[in-house]
């Protein structure tokens, strides 16, 4: 018993020394950066003045989950993967017709005592079904053209019931996750040529008649901020001027007037990147940038090592739906994408999406951890 215990106690301690530190620790860094930006963002504002203690607390808690769920075997990701999307979408369709309303959109559930947003359960879910699926159409043969029909009715599923409740932001990271899975399955490149141009030529189509008229006011605005400077535009050119006054090394922390005059709405949550680059200038954007794609080359480079065909996908979507809440945040406080109110992780203000992003690097820890060994997977549940 004794000895039992003690390779139990040998076999965790082996574990955490071979978690991916070097990543975990610009994870880290890149969290202390944020609560300290939080402060400069925050400090005029009596009513704010409290959000970078609480981003603390929330960011150690964040980092228990991360190893917690990272200490757990890849298999059992892949033994609750199918599990997960269907009660992912469940919940949505709870959403759809007992959904709480919040901000103008139907995105929430009420269960007993706690409200939960079913659509950041579906970002995992979805990348981690997906990866089961082709891993056994693998195992079983060669990937046809009929599984990637039926991927994309797993796809296509949570990606309207999210558009509907409306949140176009996250069915956007939704479909991006899940064609990423696809795309690394190893899906011919005719039929990706084929998808682009009949995204291009819906896309007209698409504008008129499925996005609404503040989506669409949202895209008009992206285009040309100045068309309306005092209402959707004064944010966006607000960001700009922020972004622009920065120059190449910023006017120096907690020294930006525009975030310090709180010119900018929301510059603690989706508009942090604001006040990064007007304190911090060109260097330091660029340095926080190259630190998110030191992240990325990371997890790839630990998606490559898998051995198990489950491993490479899920944490190489992972990566993909992690490098989409930085691209698409940053590309919008920019103007060059419309707003869709997608946070920048481990910096903005918030707990839903930052549990979202630590279980998608629990899910790289994990592969990195088991990266070795063969994963077997047989049935459906």
């Amino acid at each position: 018993m004794p000895t039992s215990f003690a390779q139990t106690n040998d076999d965790f301690v082996s574990r955490v020394f071979r978690l991916p530190w070097i990543m975990i620790l610009i994870m880290m860094g890149l969290g202390i950066f944020g609560v300290a930006v939080l402060y400069s963002s925050t400090i005029t504002n009596p009513i704010e003045a409290g959000l970078p203690a609480k981003h603390a607390v929330r960011l150690g808690i964040a980092f228990v989950f991360l190893f917690a769920l990272a200490m757990t075997p890849l298999g059992f990701w892949s033994a609750v993967s199918y599990t997960g999307y269907l009660g992912a979408l469940l919940l949505l369709v709870g959403v759809e017709f007992f959904g709480a309303m919040g901000g103008g959109a139907q995105r929430w559930l009420d269960i007993g005592p706690i409200r939960v947003q079913p659509s950041e359960f579906m970002k995992l879910a979805l990348l981690l079904a997906l990866a089961r699926f082709y891993h056994q159409v693998r195992a079983s043969g060669e990937v046809k053209f009929f599984h990637h029909v039926f991927a994309l009715m797993m796809i296509g599923a949570p990606v309207m019931l999210v558009f509907r409740q409306p949140d176009l932001g996250t069915s956007l990271m939704l479909a991006a996750t899940g064609f990423a899975v696809m795309f690394f399955a190893g899906i011919r490149y005719w039929i990706i040529i084929a998808g682009l141009v009949a995204v291009v030529l819906s896309a007209p189509l698409a504008y008129f008649y499925v996005l609404k008229d503040y989506q669409r006011e949202r895209v008009l605005t992206a285009i040309d901020p100045s068309r309306d400077p005092l209402g959707a535009g004064y944010q966006i050119q607000q960001a700009e001027i922020a972004i622009g006054s920065g120059g190449a090394e910023g006017r120096g922390y907690m020294q930006g007037t525009q975030s310090q005059l709180d010119y900018i709405p929301e510059q603690h949550t989706d508009f942090i990147f604001t006040v990064i680059a007007e304190e911090f200038g060109f260097v330091g954007s660029v340095g926080l940038i190259g630190a998110w794609i030191a992240l990325f080359a990371l997890g790839l480079m630990v998606a490559g090592r898998s051995r198990s065909h489950f491993g490479y996908l899920a944490s190489s979507g992972a990566v993909v739906t992690i490098a989409f809440y930085v691209f698409v945040n940053i590309a919008m406080v920019s103007g060059m994408l419309p707003v869709v109110g997608v946070p920048l992780p481990l910096i903005s203000y918030g707990g839903t999406a930052m549990l979202t992003v630590m279980a998608a690097f629990a899910v790289i820890c994990a592969t990195n951890l088991d990266r070795d060994k063969h994963l077997s997977i047989s049935g459906f549940f």
